[in-house]
């Protein structure tokens, strides 16, 4: 199909009318479509991870680990806590409302939501959004990415085949057709991506005030840091695996490592025993990803370059299959341009820094935008708990990495320039729901304390007993 501002806007209002009929309101109904959608993903489970393959290189295990599988956790979940989540909440009104005695908080959809999902995790960061916007009970168009047109062809694929278009639809094409939808009206707007488009995104939402919910990687990138005291062959081992995994193209990865440098050329050997143990040559690997684009290939090479006396694992390409090695930069300043932006790569520059210091270097991290996540490795848990409650971040472990994505109950998103908003299963539920209180009023009893007239006379007993109940 011709995605034109005609056939988006008809799609828009077709998805509204169907809101509008009141059909996704039943809680039963709404679990009914989750399985719905976790029967399409398991029918689809070969031709998912084909595309997978096709789109980004992965080999099926990290495909089914990163996407498949925990797209199937979050459905689960979803069906599991749905009627818990969804009950109504019953509120004492407080004396000062007698005799309206009980006050009831429902948790209502918006209406019709926009996901624009990203290249990266092609299946999971749609699939999950989607899964909170059917709890939420919501309509959904999916602007898929145009940089995974596999997957986006797999998507349009499952879920044609589970619901009808005037329910969810996915929508493909490049930024134009993204604009297009973002210049519609939506009540609820769930995006993930960039921060540079995360602005746009923002920018056109506010023409509507749609309610907007930004899902960002971090103007700065994340940090990672190895204390003097870490387990350094503990900590080489998780941020190897990490680093790896879909090619460093992860929104919470760890974009630049500090290390204490009375450890770091111990640290150094660790980490480049655990790249090669685990992906041994990764541009002759069936296992390693590719960079998505030949741009985003080109970008990482150019960088490397620049960093070329200071390569100190990697830095070999392939521009035929655009993979990019592992590739450690060091010693790299903390002040230099390089860590502080987002890489989005496999590159992995390392800043030396004295233990003693750590404090100087929590405060640069701290002046800079904020993270989606921060990661220490250290044996001190007393300075990492004080470290994790007094920083700015969207989320983050003590002694491990990415796991905190996957954590069931618990949100995930950014603050700042790496997001706002927040999902994951109840959390999920709540960013496309909006908490309506209503008040049940009582027809006798009813005390004339509020109403004029505000006279003296009145003014002696009213006031009284307002402060008497307003206590």
């Amino acid at each position: 199909m011709e995605w034109t501002q005609e056939t988006i806007h008809e799609t828009v209002e077709a998805q509204r009318r169907y809101f509008r009929s009141g059909a996704t309101l039943d809680v039963g109904w709404r679990i009914e479509q989750l399985k719905k959608l976790k029967t399409a993903v398991l029918a689809m489970e070969d031709e998912l991870l084909v595309a997978l393959h096709e789109d980004l290189g992965r080999c099926d295990t990290e495909s089914w680990f990163c996407d498949i599988g925990s797209s199937i956790v979050e459905i689960n979940e979803a069906i599991h806590g749905l009627r818990r989540w969804a009950r109504p909440e019953t509120r004492f009104s407080g004396r000062m409302l007698f005799p309206s005695a009980v006050t009831r908080v429902y948790k209502m959809p918006y209406g019709v939501s926009l996901i624009v999902s990203p290249f990266n995790f092609p299946i999971l960061l749609t699939l999950g959004v989607l899964t909170a916007a059917i709890a939420g009970g919501n309509t959904a168009v999916i602007k898929a990415s145009a940089k995974s047109p596999a997957c986006t062809a797999a998507l349009q694929k499952l879920i044609a085949s589970a619901f009808p278009p005037e329910y969810i639809t996915v929508v493909d094409g490049g930024h134009e057709v993204g604009d297009l939808c973002l210049s519609e009206r939506f009540d609820k707007i769930f995006y993930t991506g960039s921060p540079k488009v995360g602005r746009h995104v923002l920018r056109m939402a506010a023409d509507n005030l749609s309610s907007t919910a930004l899902e960002l990687g971090g103007e700065t990138g994340n940090w990672c840091v190895v204390r003097a005291d870490a387990d350094l062959k503990d900590a080489a081992r998780k941020i190897a695996f990490f680093k790896l995994c879909n090619s460093g193209q992860i929104c919470i990865n760890i974009n630049q490592v500090a290390v204490a440098e009375e450890v770091a050329e111990p640290f150094l050997e660790a980490l480049k025993a655990a790249f090669t143990r685990q992906i041994g040559d990764a541009l002759r690997s069936e296992e390693y990803p590719r960079l998505i684009t030949r741009a985003a290939f080109e970008k990482c090479a150019a960088r490397a370059s620049a960093y070329a006396d200071r390569i100190v694992y990697g830095g070999r390409g392939d521009a035929e299959t655009l993979r990019f090695e592992p590739t450690i930069l060091y010693p790299v300043g903390i002040d230099e341009e390089i860590v502080q932006q987002e890489l989005f790569c496999p590159l992995l520059p390392v800043v030396p820094y004295p233990d003693a210091e750590i404090g100087r270097v929590m405060d640069t991290i701290a002046d800079r935008e904020h993270g989606l996540a921060l990661y220490l490795f250290t044996r001190d848990m007393a300075w990492a708990k004080k470290t994790m409650a007094s920083q700015q971040y969207g989320g983050g472990c003590i002694n491990e990495v990415c796991l905190q994505l996957m954590v069931r109950g618990a949100p995930f998103n950014g603050t700042g320039h790496s997001g706002m908003g927040a999902y994951h299963g109840e959390w999920g539920f709540r960013e496309f729901t909006h908490p309506s209180t209503v008040l049940i009023g009582a027809r006798h009893l009813n005390l004339p304390l509020r109403e004029h007239p505000y006279t003296r006379k009145q003014d002696a007993w009213k006031k009284p007993l307002l402060r008497l109940f307003m206590r």
